[in-house]
């Protein structure tokens, strides 16, 4: 059976008609063409060129071949750059699991800057809590997680990817809503929507330590473990709440947004994860687009 070696050859002798100028396209020297396109002949039975001291032309037969084994060509070199740009991560698909704050201001950056660098690549996206997205990277549902900590270190990679401060959400009809900033103590035994310790536990642990240091104690008047639910219920004038800075990009109606101050500024943090024994491709080269996508942001 012939090989790729002597299609290649005589698809470049058929479009040159010239020993002299295909063996110059194909980085070799006229003998050795000669003998490709000879044991290409002698290998299918017929003639494919006809030879005279003056010219080269394509038999009827060699007419015929040449159609096929130049798409023989093509698909040999399609394959091979299909398999190159899945190897280094240009193509292929990336299954992301994101929270839903990060779905509505980091999330489209990445998206965007992906359809960019790596438009050969297919993105699958689920909006899934932290402890979910967890469970999905373990199972293999997703390939990379934006979440919130801690990570376990011992299933999962991880880097820093975020670091944000917080807003206090108010009712524009509340009387505190001039107020310029907003500190820890203000919520001393005032009305406030918490996050569940179940479904929000990181939030729930991240204000209330803030609370506690400042030796603040609010009045949980509801707790929920969804952001845009918090936003919801400070909407419908039920109470104030803290959410993340990326919250305040919703715009909920009713609802005004002052700086919280803690300690440190920006505490609330979301990291990126995945499998250490991941083994798609395309990973490593969309977790640098993520990277990147938010440092130069």
């Amino acid at each position: 059976m012939f090989e790729l070696t002597h299609l290649r050859c005589f698809v470049v002798l058929a479009e040159e008609l010239h020993f002299g100028r295909a063996a110059e396209r194909l980085h070799m020297t006229q003998s050795p063409l000669s003998r490709q396109i000879q044991v290409l002949e002698r290998i299918l039975g017929v003639e494919l060129f006809n030879r005279t001291s003056r010219r080269v032309t394509l038999t009827l037969a060699g007419e015929t071949f040449l159609h096929e084994a130049r798409r023989i060509v093509r698909l040999s070199e399609s394959a091979a750059l299909a398999a190159r740009r899945v190897w280094k991560g240009e193509t292929g698909r990336i299954s992301i699991g994101f929270t839903a704050v990060s779905g509505y201001v980091l999330l489209p950056r990445i998206v965007k800057r992906a359809a960019v660098e790596l438009p050969g690549l297919e993105l699958q996206l689920h909006e899934l809590v932290s402890g979910d997205q967890f469970e999905a990277l373990h199972t293999g549902m997703i390939d990379l997680a934006l979440v919130r900590p801690p990570v376990d270190k011992v299933q999962f990679d991880s880097a820093p990817l975020l670091l944000e401060s917080l807003m206090v959400a108010l009712h524009e009809d509340d009387p505190r809503a001039g107020q310029e900033r907003f500190a820890p103590g203000d919520f001393d035994g005032q009305d406030l929507v918490m996050y569940a310790q179940r479904g929000a536990g990181y939030f729930n642990q991240l204000l209330s330590s803030l609370f506690e240091r400042a030796g603040a104690a609010p009045n949980y008047v509801q707790h929920v473990t969804q952001i845009h639910s918090l936003l919801g219920l400070v909407g419908a004038a039920l109470a104030p709440g803290i959410v993340p800075e990326a919250a305040a990009g919703l715009q909920p109606r009713g609802v005004v947004f002052r700086p919280f101050e803690s300690e440190p500024a920006a505490p609330v943090e979301l990291h990126l994860a995945w499998r250490r024994e991941s083994e798609n491709p395309a990973l490593p080269a969309f977790r640098e687009l993520c990277l990147k996508a938010v440092a130069e942001a």
